[in-house]
C-alpha cells in the first residue's frame, strides 16, 4: 500500500458520466501529487462507474467504492435519486490522509486547488478547514439569483466574514472544502438530520467554537446543473434550511433570556417567526417599513415599525434575527440597526 498521502478527496459520484471525464482530468492535473480519491459510485445507471473504474486502473491514487443498487439504506438513501451522507461516510471511513477534501464529480479543480487548500491550513492551524471562491459555469445556466449567491460567497474570505455570515446561507461552497481529518472525527462525522448535510456540518463547526476561512481565489469551477440533486430534495429546500438554521441558533446561538424580534414581516421573515415557534422560540415583535403592515399583529406578535422598535430596545433589551431576503436589505438592515446602537452578533444576527 502506499505511504499515508497528504491529502485525501472525497468524491461521491452518481449518475455524473457526461461531465466526469472533465473532473478526472482536473484532478490528474493537480500541483499537489501527493493525494488520494475516495470515488464512491452511488448506484450509477449510467456508465459513471466504469469510468471510475478505468480510471482507478491507471492511476494507484484512486480506489473505487461502490454503493450496489439494491443495498439496504436509511434516511436519505431511502430516496432513489441518492444517498450523500452514506456516499461521504464510506469515503471517509477507507481514507487516509490528514486532509479531507470535498469534491462532486460534475465540478471541475484547478491545478493548484490542493497544494493552495494544504499550504494554507498549513500557515493557519487555527482554523479546522477552508474552502475556496468558486466560479460558476457554464455562465449561460448562471441566473440573476445564482450570480447573487456567487458574489455573496465570494466575497466571505476571513472567518470573522463567515461567522458574521453564518445564518445567512451556507458561508462554504461544500465541494471545496478542505477539513481537518481530526475535526471531521471529533464533530462524529457527516450526519442526515433532514437538512443539507454541508450547512449542518459547518454550523456544528462553529457552534464548537471553530472556525473555518475561504481563499479568495476561485480555485473550483462549480458546475450549475437544472437537475442537480440539492434543487430536488427536500432536505435542501427552503423550508430544511429553515428548520436548520432555528435549530442551531436555539442550540447555541440565541441569548436565552432575551426576547426575540424579527426584523421583517414579509416573505422570509414571517415564514422564520413560524419555525422559531414551531421550535418553542416565541417571538415578541417584528419589524417592517411597510405601513400596511404597522401595527397589525402576526403569530400573536405586534409589527412596528423602526421607532416603535427603538422605543421596545430601551425597555426590553431584544435579540433581533433580520429576515428580510430583497436585495440590498442586508445592508441597510445592518445600518439601521448599528444607528440604533445594537451591534450584530451582540444583539442581532442577519438571517436571510
Amino acid at each position: 500500500m502506499r505511504s499515508v498521502p497528504e491529502v485525501s478527496v472525497l468524491l461521491p459520484c452518481r449518475n455524473v458520466a457526461t461531465w466526469l471525464p472533465e473532473c478526472i482530468e482536473s484532478l490528474a492535473a493537480q500541483s499537489l501529487p501527493d493525494f488520494e480519491v475516495l470515488a464512491v459510485d452511488d448506484r450509477s445507471t449510467d456508465e459513471t462507474g466504469e469510468l471510475l473504474r478505468r480510471w482507478s486502473a491507471r492511476d494507484d491514487r484512486v480506489r473505487v467504492l461502490e454503493i450496489a443498487p439494491g443495498a439496504p439504506v436509511t434516511g436519505e438513501d431511502e430516496a432513489p435519486e441518492g444517498g450523500l451522507v452514506r456516499a461521504l461516510d464510506l469515503a471517509v471511513a477507507a481514507s487516509r490522509a490528514p486532509l479531507l477534501a470535498r469534491m462532486d464529480g460534475d465540478d471541475v479543480a484547478r491545478p493548484r486547488r490542493l497544494e493552495r487548500q494544504r499550504d494554507f491550513l498549513a500557515a493557519r492551524p487555527d482554523l479546522a478547514g477552508c474552502g475556496t471562491a468558486v466560479e460558476l459555469f457554464p455562465r449561460a445556466d448562471v441566473g440573476e439569483g445564482y450570480a447573487r449567491y456567487e458574489s455573496w460567497l465570494n466575497g466571505l474570505t476571513d472567518p470573522a466574514e463567515l461567522w458574521r455570515d453564518l445564518f445567512v446561507e451556507c458561508p462554504v461552497a461544500h465541494p471545496t472544502l478542505m477539513i481537518r481529518r481530526s475535526v471531521l472525527s471529533g464533530l462524529g462525522g457527516y450526519r442526515d438530520p433532514g437538512w443539507p448535510e454541508d450547512y449542518d456540518l459547518v454550523l456544528r463547526l462553529h457552534a464548537a467554537g471553530m472556525r473555518i476561512a475561504n481563499i479568495p481565489e476561485p480555485l473550483l469551477r462549480w458546475r450549475v446543473r437544472p437537475d442537480r440533486h440539492s434543487l430536488a430534495s427536500d432536505r435542501y429546500s427552503a423550508r430544511a434550511f429553515r428548520r436548520c438554521k432555528v435549530h442551531f441558533l436555539d442550540e447555541a446561538f440565541l441569548p436565552a433570556s432575551r426576547p426575540l424580534v424579527v426584523w421583517g414581516a414579509g416573505r422570509v421573515g414571517k415564514p422564520l417567526a413560524r419555525e422559531l415557534i414551531r421550535q418553542g422560540r416565541p417571538v415578541s415583535a417584528f419589524v417592517d417599513l411597510d405601513p400596511r403592515k404597522i401595527g397589525q399583529e402576526i403569530h400573536g406578535a405586534p409589527v412596528l415599525d423602526p421607532g416603535g422598535f427603538e422605543s421596545l430596545a430601551s425597555k426590553a433589551e431584544p435579540y433581533v434575527l433580520a429576515a428580510v431576503g430583497s436585495p440590498g436589505a442586508r445592508d441597510e438592515i445592518r445600518t439601521a440597526l448599528a444607528n440604533l446602537g445594537q451591534r450584530e452578533i451582540e444583539d442581532y444576527r442577519v438571517c436571510a
